[in-house]
């Protein structure tokens, strides 16, 4: 039976995640310094004698051992938290980053990092691929979680070259679904939680900004392939190609949720992409992975998520 360490295991993916390595027989060790994540989240594995919880921040070293792999999923993944802390989001990404690598090359463990399509920017190559560089601003105000993944996928890969340490890099787009935390200034949540409490619907710039959304079930069974395959050490883009515009994604939550809200605009926030859809053909052809959830069957179980919350 593996034993895997998954930090920020409390938090939207990384408590799927738990799920889904606790159903494969898996030994799960979630790490977490409930900065975004959830106790809830993880609530019903708590009695399971194969998941054992750490509240620990990864900024501070961490000694474990008989670790097969890792799954580092630790940082705040959205504007309104990564830009609550910025400086902390930084030592997440660098700092956190050399204490996972140097735990996974003590159990010789392989390590997967989530990465982010904020790799790319605002892009100007669409779709985006995982040959394409990016444009980033490395001084704005987004810089810290943009800046701070592109300088964890290469301490990654500074490991493997010079300590031959077992590494994947997953770039993530937009994901979605259950467990999303009402208060992540995340677009999906947003609507949903706005249009549910008959509040304004607020779009930034005039809708026309685009985004390609994953169903979390989807993305968590790629991460896991990703994690099990020989083939690379990627890094690979995980996420929905199903492009749509901001203003159509408004339009598909209200048309689900009786509500009195309406649409209201507001400036764009800097360095916002205008685009964002990835190039699957690696993980199609790596992974033989593909998202089978589309966003008319994904949405109806987040909407049903949130409507539980009795926000």
């Amino acid at each position: 039976m593996p034993s895997i360490v998954v930090t920020g295991g409390a938090g939207f993916l990384g408590s799927h995640l738990c799920d889904t390595l606790i159903a494969g027989d898996a030994k799960v060790i979630c790490v977490d310094n409930f900065f975004t994540g959830q106790k809830k989240n993880i609530e019903h594995l708590r009695q399971n004698p194969n998941f054992k919880l750490l509240e620990h921040d990864i900024v501070e070293p961490l000694e474990l051992s008989g670790i097969d792999q890792i799954y580092n999923l630790a940082c705040p993944a959205s504007p309104v938290h990564y830009q609550h802390d910025p400086i902390k989001t930084v030592q997440t990404s660098t700092v956190g980053m050399v204490n996972m690598l140097n735990l996974a090359e003590k159990n010789k463990a392989r390590l997967l990092q989530a990465s982010t399509s904020e790799i790319y920017g605002d892009p100007e190559v669409h779709p985006q691929p995982e040959e394409y560089w990016g444009n980033v601003n490395p001084i704005g105000e987004r810089s810290c979680y943009d800046e701070g993944k592109r300088v964890a996928e290469t301490l990654c890969l500074d490991y493997h070259r010079e300590k031959g340490v077992e590494v994947r890099i997953a770039r993530i787009f937009n994901t979605y679904g259950p467990r999303m935390h009402p208060n992540d200034g995340r677009v999906v949540s947003n609507f949903i939680v706005q249009t549910i409490q008959n509040q304004p619907i607020t779009i930034y710039g005039d809708g026309s900004q685009t985004r390609s959304f994953c169903y979390v079930d989807d993305l968590i069974t790629g991460l896991v392939a990703l994690m099990n395959q020989d083939q690379t050490t990627g890094p690979i883009n995980l996420g929905n190609p199903e492009e749509l515009t901001i203003k159509r994604l408004a339009e598909l939550i209200t048309a689900q949720i009786e509500s009195t809200s309406s649409i209201v605009y507001q400036a764009l926030p800097e360095d916002d992409p205008k685009q964002r859809q990835p190039d699957i053909t690696k993980a199609t052809d790596i992974l033989a992975w593909q998202p089978v959830t589309s966003l008319s069957a994904g949405l109806p179980q987040t909407i049903e998520y949130f409507t539980s919350l009795k926000l």
